[in-house]
């Protein structure tokens, strides 16, 4: 048969997802089977241990470890305030005694006779999973959260920075081949999911995190630009923890690169609707990409669930190449020879032909082109 298989990004109109949200430890389940939750929803929640601050209490009091319990003005258990007096010496004759204040607001954890160490556990700090795609909980992780359906519109990007964030989606650019300028943003976009056509400048960048903008998905991005965004080259395998106040996702890759005309008339389509972006990309085992997820008021017909078969090249499967000299150019696979064929660099290959989509066709190895996927 025609056909091959190759890892793909997917561009769904239509589809149903399962998206599980659970806590990093255990913890409280806030939603029940069957409920109905929205994007702000709590799905559940707990509380982590606060940070623990210590004091050399005998050292500040010039007393003995040993005698430093009788010293303290507050027992183990007790909460104490910043500034608030934690011990006390007795002084000379009553007179000129040395008092230590709490450096830390919490609970008095720890005396120890032995160090002199005195330990401040801070309060709790609550940690929260919301369900972030509207939609009906499935499934119920004791403990730990819950699974959750909806009915959605898709995009996967190759790559973001930034975490999770929500908003109506406002089109910047007329065009999947227009850059993303600074121009083009504009004060009421404050709380949006901006969609760009090609290239965010640094500029732009600049202009959405200043109006507020809750995410910006374009084409592409340079890497000058995005080190300059961030403050640091990013040297990790995994984002999506990165605190600087916008998301970013690029659907196509890093430099000039228009966004897919496939993908970007599905997000103008719903221009004004809300969207569930995450940022969080790896690139390792294990690949997460950066997703945008339009909720749905409707289900998928049949045909819509049914769907191709993931990461399946027949003929007409839309691709991306992905290597040079077409790297980002989209189309659609136009053959499948069976023989491998001699590449340039005199090695054999099984390629496939690629009908491009501002016309022509080119020959390309398998492995140079990703399915995208509807």
């Amino acid at each position: 048969m025609a056909k091959a298989y190759t890892p793909g990004l997917k561009v769904s109109a239509h589809s149903v997802l399962r998206v599980r949200r659970a806590l990093p430890t255990q913890g409280e389940v806030r939603v029940a089977l069957g409920d109905r939750v929205q994007g702000g929803t709590v799905v559940a929640q707990t509380f982590l241990e606060g940070d623990v601050t210590p004091l050399k209490v005998a050292n500040l009091l010039a007393c003995q470890p040993r005698d430093l319990p009788a010293l303290m003005l507050k027992k183990v258990g007790e909460a104490i305030a910043k500034d608030e007096p934690i011990a006390r010496s007795k002084g000379v004759f009553g007179m000129m005694k040395t008092e230590v204040k709490s450096t830390a607001t919490g609970t008095v954890e720890s005396i120890s006779d032995s160090s002199g160490l005195v330990l401040i556990r801070g309060a709790q700090q609550p940690v929260q999973v919301l369900a972030h795609v509207p939609g009906r909980v499935v499934e119920v992780l004791p403990a730990e959260g819950a699974v959750i359906e909806a009915d959605a519109a898709l995009v996967q990007g190759i790559f973001g920075v930034g975490g999770e964030a929500r908003g109506p989606l406002a089109l910047a650019c007329r065009s999947a081949e227009e850059e993303l300028h600074e121009d083009l943003i504009k004060p009421e976009m404050k709380g949006c999911v901006v969609i760009g056509g090609a290239r965010m400048t640094a500029k732009a960048i600049a202009r959405a995190k200043q109006v507020g903008a809750a995410a910006v998905v374009s084409g592409g991005i340079d890497d000058a630009d995005l080190r300059d965004f961030l403050g640091f080259d990013l040297g990790v395998a995994i984002t999506g923890s990165e605190k600087c106040g916008l998301t970013l996702i690029v659907t196509e890759g890093f430099g000039d690169i228009a966004m897919a005309r496939r993908t970007f008339e599905l997000l103008a389509g719903h221009q004004g609707r809300e969207a569930c972006v995450n940022g969080a990309t790896q690139i390792r085992a294990g690949v997460m990409r950066p997703e945008i997820v339009i909720p749905l008021d409707r289900a998928p017909t049949a045909a819509e669930q049914a769907g191709p078969v993931d990461g399946e090249l027949a003929i007409g499967a839309p691709v991306r190449i992905i290597r040079d000299p077409h790297f980002g150019v989209i189309g659609k696979v136009a053959g499948l020879p069976e023989r491998p064929a001699v590449l340039d660099s005199g090695s054999k290959a099984r390629v496939l032909e690629v009908s491009l989509e501002k016309g022509g066709t080119v020959t390309v190895p398998r492995a140079n082109v990703e399915r995208i996927e509807g």
